[in-house]
């Protein structure tokens, strides 16, 4: 949707976490005079104290606050939805059917960027992967900005957009969703359950993340995992030309992490050695496909290997990604907040190997099922399990499922805080072994999110 468009019709801004409070800006930067929506369930009071300040401060703000807050839907022409807001709620279909537009941050800034845009997406990796776009963009000069969930909110940074700028952009599954347009280069990395208290099914979840490549067009480029079987499905229906990246082949065009080298191809029969697998920075062996994909992206917009070498060697993991905490009481404690699905717990504890002996497991509830996990814990080296709600019980019951007699191997320990959680680590983790903090389940309820949790555990952790 062009900006032009936006002069006339009333708009609603639905939704006013951090992407709302940008679009808020954005558009009152636009349209001083006009009258603005605003539209969350949450009270003036309840909001976050930056978002209820843009409010308070403008007296041409029309709210719609609290419980009732969708009611306020019909009023408005057009409505640019927060990606939190699921698409399944009855009053935003009813929108959809009475002839709303309904927009997003992202379509905006699709319509309107004069730049290239690179978009990232897959359910874990993204943000790793995207900070190494961008660190090999800058490294290789050019003007690279990093938006999205991992960066700024996409329309802090519209006004500098220009032909020869470059946008990372981190996408969640939420903000593909309903996207008519898809980036010039799309990377799409593994894609497993997740989100399924807001999809109705995995496949729409599925149906989401492929819009980074449904709108592509035959001169666009994907970037994909080719180890992975729905990745190669999407690739074998999308239009763009087509990069498979890989831990296990080589192809070219590719990008693979094998023999000890990452090498990349743009074309067959020229390959180039981009970096040795021993000078990566990141843990993991999953993250060498993090690391192959930001090279072939590299490589796509003509960033040379030696730059592409240097700016991988020079980059600093993320935090709450198997970051190590440090060594206490002669336990090494690992934090990776950031696993919210069992296959990133799994890829953790593949990584740090049979001295793991403690693990932090469970969080919010979305329906995901734990018998891959429960049979990697059973194959493990883990003798204590510490276990949060909701999940926690869920992830027990399916270890018990596969080995009846778990009590007498594992010792289970369920709290409610990560105080407890961490007391308990210390208390049952012996000198020489791992603590892993990796929930494989979300963190709402007891925690704001990842990263409260994250830095909880870390601050429990190195209290003496």
């Amino acid at each position: 949707m062009k900006l032009s468009q936006l002069r006339d019709p009333s708009i609603l801004i639905l939704g006013l976490g951090r992407e709302g409070q940008s679009t808020w800006r954005f558009l009152r930067s636009l349209f001083p005079e006009k009258i603005l929506g605003a539209a969350d369930r949450a009270s003036l009071n309840e909001l976050p104290p930056e978002a209820a300040e843009l409010l308070r401060s403008d007296p041409r703000a029309r709210l719609h606050l609290g419980p009732g807050y969708l009611a306020s839907l019909p009023q408005y022409d057009v409505i640019v939805k927060a990606p939190g807001i699921p698409v399944t709620l009855p009053e935003h279909i009813q929108a959809v059917e009475a002839g709303k537009r309904i927009t997003s941050q992202t379509d905006l800034f699709f319509s309107n960027c004069s730049g290239q845009i690179v978009g990232v997406t897959g359910t874990k990796g993204k943000s790793t992967t995207s900070s190494l776009i961008y660190s090999i963009l800058k490294q290789g000069g050019k003007r690279a900005f990093l938006v999205g969930n991992i960066g700024s909110p996409a329309l802090d940074l519209l006004r500098e957009s220009t032909p020869d700028s470059v946008f990372v952009y981190e996408m969640s599954s939420h903000q593909l969703e309903g996207l008519r347009q898809s980036p010039h280069i799309a990377v799409l990395l593994n894609v497993v359950p997740e989100h399924l208290d807001y999809y109705a099914s995995f496949e729409h979840y599925a149906a989401a993340k492929e819009n980074i490549t449904r709108h592509q067009s035959p001169d666009d480029w994907l970037v994909y995992d080719a180890d992975h079987s729905l990745p190669r499905a999407i690739a074998s229906r999308s239009r763009a030309r087509t990069l498979a990246c890989s831990l296990e082949k080589f192809s070219a065009p590719g990008c693979a992490a094998l023999e000890g080298w990452v090498v990349c191809s743009l074309e067959p029969g020229r390959e180039e050695r981009i970096l040795a697998t021993r000078e990566s920075p990141l843990p993991g062996r999953f993250n060498l496909l993090n690391i192959a994909a930001a090279a072939a992206v590299g490589r796509l917009l003509g960033v040379e290997a030696q730059d592409i070498r240097a700016a991988v060697r020079g980059f600093r993991p993320l935090e709450h990604r198997l970051e190590p905490v440090g060594t206490f009481g002669g336990v090494r404690y690992y934090n990776d907040a950031i696993a919210t699905v069992p296959e990133a717990t799994i890829a953790a504890l593949d990584t740090l190997g049979a001295d793991v002996e403690t693990i932090l497991l469970g969080g919010t509830d979305r329906g995901i099922d734990f018998a891959k996990l429960a049979t990697r814990l059973l194959a493990s080296s883990v003798r204590t399990i510490i276990l949060f709600p909701r999940t926690g019980q869920r992830i027990w019951e399916a270890i018990c499922e596969q080995e009846p007699a778990a009590d007498s191997r594992f010792a289970p320990v369920f709290v409610d805080n990560m105080e407890a959680a961490v007391a308990a680590a210390k208390e049952r983790t012996p000198q020489g072994k791992i603590c892993l903090h990796s929930p494989a389940s979300p963190s709402f309820g007891l925690f704001r999110d990842y990263r409260d949790r994250g830095e909880q555990f870390k601050r429990f952790v190195q209290m003496r």
